[in-house]
């Protein structure tokens, strides 16, 4: 008996003991940056929500959240924005400078991802050079310029030809975006030759690969660019100042400007109202697009 007692306790002895890990720092502090990064775009954007759904006096008086939810606002915001003008304008102005875009701009980063002709990389280069240049600073250069194509245009076609207070001001020079042109290059590139190869083996040329293969490759990436050309488009604001002297043709942040200037007054629960209808279209874009969004930026490398 003795000597089983002697060889369990050895046992039990020399069983291995298990080692606590340590801490890992590295990862928490990670993960507390990126807690307080999400809380601080987060937060703002709840307290504009709140606010929005509380009567005049909670706001003065500086509450969190609304004794009562007062839906009311956003109707009260719609009608005396006159949302309903703006936000179909700006449907309309998004929707002509996406299309646009995507037609000028998937064919010129196909040609610099896919094809070979003399110059090509110094044309890249020098179009890569214009993101240095400050949107600001082309702001007269690009006034100036449609002022005088639409008075060429309208001496050939008349009222119909004009330019400004009219679409083609508002969506004619953003249909070629730089930024655009790159991002897609980047992802067209990474592309495998080897469906080159077989298209051509097929009969394909350039226009039916990039129809038939690349486009419907490049689903994330396009739609990477689409959400970024819906958002300079829908929140534009100092060029339609420029060149629309109407309401027939101006976008909603426009009518969002003007609500807070001078219909709104101090109701600064009618003001985030207004804002939150007017980033909705946004949210609603982002939440379909997700998925597509963080792929294509995810995915989209430097090659070539």
């Amino acid at each position: 008996m003795a000597d089983l007692t002697t060889q369990s306790q050895q046992y039990t002895d020399d069983k291995p003991v298990a080692i606590r890990k340590p801490f890992a720092w590295g990862k928490f502090t990670i993960y507390a940056i990126l807690i307080v990064g999400s809380l601080l775009a987060v937060l703002p954007f709840l307290w504009m929500v709140s606010w929005s759904l509380m009567t005049n006096v909670e706001v003065t008086v500086g509450r969190v959240f609304p004794n009562t939810v007062m839906w009311a606002n956003y109707e009260t915001a719609w009608n005396k924005a006159n949302f309903s003008l703006f936000m179909w304008n700006s449907a309309r102005i998004t929707a002509i400078t996406i299309s646009g875009l995507l037609l000028f701009c998937i064919p010129a980063a196909y040609a610099f991802a896919r094809m070979r002709f003399w110059g090509r990389n110094v044309l890249f280069g020098i179009m890569l050079a214009t993101l240095m240049i400050p949107d600001i600073v082309t702001l007269i250069p690009n006034f100036l310029t449609v002022v005088w194509i639409s008075r060429l245009s309208e001496s050939v076609f008349g009222p119909l030809g004009a330019w400004l207070n009219n679409w083609p001001a508002l969506t004619v020079p953003f249909m070629a975006s730089a930024f655009t042109i790159f991002l897609l290059r980047q992802f067209f590139s990474q592309i495998p030759d080897e469906l080159w190869d077989a298209a051509r083996i097929d009969g394909a040329g350039h226009l039916l690969f990039l129809l038939r293969i690349i486009v419907p490759l490049s689903k994330p990436a396009i739609m990477t660019v689409v959400t970024f050309a819906f958002i300079g488009s829908w929140n534009s604001l100092l060029w339609p100042l420029l060149v629309i002297q109407t309401d027939q043709w101006r976008p909603v942040a426009f009518g969002l400007t003007k609500f807070v200037q001078a219909d709104a007054g101090d109701e600064f629960q009618l003001q985030m109202a207004a804002s939150v209808i007017m980033i909705l279209p946004i949210l609603a874009l982002y939440f379909v697009a997700q998925k597509q969004f963080t792929e294509g930026i995810a995915t989209t490398g430097s090659k070539g």
